[in-house]
């Protein structure tokens, strides 16, 4: 292992992190202009989950066109131009996309507001497909997890006062009387989003972020083989599916939510954001409680941070909202929740493939419990699985590559690429919900947390028969 790797490079990590801020941003304000353009342009649900298919496919349609210019170009492109220039030149094609609500909003053109999310969402794959390795990459392997959920905490960050901020652009003060916005109003919101992502396109490329790591890779020393392609191993090809589902339940359940606290209970729109500021602020939760490993290795210091950390990130969310002039009376409740997960993170171990099954199994009695209930109760049930979807992404990220070797890289394009799931699942929820109610369409994110738990039990499996155990991993990483 090199000396360098011996310690995270918090130097580099830490302005790494801002693009990770911004995608939660981005993709928690989506649940904002859903039910503005759904109003604006009369949209069914199922048409209004165009928004969601035009953002997240894009992160397939980026994937391939980066394998298609590597394969031209004989080489990796990203090896080509460096770590820096990736992330700035993805910041910059998102900065384009943000452009083109200015004409979309002067025309009133739904087509072309799906362009402008389409060319952000582009971006944002180029940004992943550099940022998720790297950050496993700045420091020692056996804490890489814990960086990533670090990582996506900061993400959730953004997705907790993203909804919060886009509201307040437009429609105003969240204590106003004003309901109704224009589309003229989402304007210049996106342009003064697309002036940050230059501005931080500029910070990383003055950052101590490195051009190329070298990858310490353990797995590759304890599991020797050939060089294969990595759609020769199962676990990558069964992490593919579970990706798309899981970014799927995830976007779905939080985009299909506006639709429901206003047709079954009588939110107005604009009262809808601290709900899913919620639902987002959960992921949050979540992923600070899982992130405890990554900054010590002590286990009584992580036995509490794992009762504090949670609770942290749930006062960032009753500040961010007490600042917005919401009533916070509502959100008490939800930390008993909490607790739910806490110790289910406890009783995972910090194995993976543990956690997967457990929170799998939580996701889908969240899920039963909205769907049986009605009023609060049912909201609590709906926003907590947040909660329990906050640690899943580097649980499947982390089994799905576990062992590729040479193939990593590869496999992790492959990752990215599933992440269309949070287009396609919302679109089919919404669907459902034309065909039935918005209540019943949640049976869509019960089958995909049903095939979750089913990949938790098949790629353990499949890992023991390699050789590979994480129940090795120290720290609890996750």
């Amino acid at each position: 292992m090199s000396s360098e790797n011996l310690q995270t490079r918090w130097g580099a990590f830490i302005p790494l992190v801002t693009v990770f801020f911004f995608w939660g941003f981005v993709a928690a304000s989506n649940d904002i202009l859903i039910p503005v353009f759904k109003k604006e342009f009369d949209l069914s649900q199922g048409q209004s989950q165009l928004v969601s298919v035009a953002f997240y496919v894009a992160y397939t349609v980026g994937s391939l066109i980066y394998m298609a210019i590597s394969y031209f170009m004989k080489s990796d492109i990203i090896n080509r131009i460096g770590y820096k220039n990736s992330l700035a030149l993805g910041l910059s094609i998102s900065a384009l996309g943000t452009l083109l609500f200015y004409p979309a909003a002067n025309n009133g053109s739904f087509p072309l507001m799906l362009s402008g999310l389409f060319i952000v969402g582009l971006g944002f794959s180029l940004q992943q497909t550099v940022a998720n390795p790297l950050a496993i990459a700045l420091g020692p392997i056996t804490t890489g997890s814990q960086r990533l959920i670090t990582a996506g905490g900061i993400n959730n960050l953004g997705t907790t006062i993203g909804p919060l901020i886009v509201t307040f652009a437009i429609f105003g003060s969240a204590t106003s009387s004003n309901t109704d916005a224009s589309i003229e109003s989402v304007k210049i919101p996106y342009l003064v989003l697309g002036v940050a992502f230059l501005a931080v396109a500029a910070l990383l490329k003055m950052s101590s972020i490195p051009d190329r790591v070298v990858s310490d890779d353990v797995q590759t020393e304890e599991v020797s083989r050939e060089t294969k392609h990595a759609l020769s191993f199962p676990q990558l090809v069964l992490g593919m599916i579970a990706i798309f589902v899981y970014v799927g339940v995830e976007v779905s359940t939080a985009s299909n939510m506006p639709a429901y606290l206003e047709s079954d209970l009588g939110f107005t729109t604009k009262d809808i954001a601290p709900y899913i500021s919620l639902y987002w602020g959960s992921l949050m939760i979540g992923r600070w409680t899982g992130a405890v490993g990554a900054f010590t290795e002590n286990k009584g210091a992580q036995m509490v941070g794992r009762f504090i950390a949670p609770y942290l990130a749930f006062g960032v969310f009753l500040l961010v909202n007490w600042i917005a002039g919401h009533d916070l009376a509502p959100f008490y409740v939800y930390a008993a929740i909490i607790l739910v997960m806490v110790f289910a993170d406890i009783l995972s171990k910090g194995n993976p493939a543990r956690m997967l099954l457990l929170f799998s199994a939580l996701g889908i009695v969240a899920l039963a419990i909205g769907m049986a209930t009605d009023g609060m109760v049912s909201v609590y049930a709906f926003t907590s699985v947040g909660l329990f979807c906050s640690t899943l992404w580097p649980c499947i990220f982390t089994l799905a590559i576990a062992g590729l070797g040479k193939a990593t890289n590869q496999g992790s394009n492959f990752l990215i690429m599933m992440i269309m799931g949070g287009g396609i699942v919302s679109w089919l929820q919404g669907y459902v919900a034309d065909l039935s109610t918005i209540h019943f369409s949640y049976i869509v994110g019960i089958a995909c947390f049903a095939y979750l738990a089913f990949y938790a039990w098949r790629v353990a499996g499949i890992l023991r028969s390699q050789g590979i155990s994480f129940d090795k991993t120290t720290g609890g990483g996750h």
